[in-house]
């Protein structure tokens, strides 16, 4: 356990930070579910609606520090890339 004042603040910092940076992940990860759903289902437009709006939930998450922006543009780009092979298979 912590001794100094400085680092039970800090451990206090850290909880309201973790479950603040929980819900902004959870989200996102919802978001990215439906939208691998959508395209397993192989619906076009379901689909496509459904990657645009994990794309902005992944870019919201990463703004707000839950997630790293790299981590977001990486989800993101292969997303992207699984829309743009079911369009070409249709």
């Amino acid at each position: 356990m912590a001794n100094t004042q400085s680092a039970k603040k800090r451990i206090r910092q850290s909880e309201k930070r973790h479950v603040r940076n929980q819900s902004w992940r959870t989200r996102a990860r919802t978001y990215v579910k439906r939208a691998r759903e959508a395209l397993a289902a192989k619906e076009v437009e379901a689909a496509s609606s459904a990657v645009q709006q994990a794309a902005t939930e992944l870019d919201r998450a990463a703004a707000k520090g839950a997630i790293h922006h790299r981590n977001a543009a990486r989800r993101k780009s292969r997303l992207m890339k699984q829309l743009a092979e079911l369009k070409e298979s249709k």
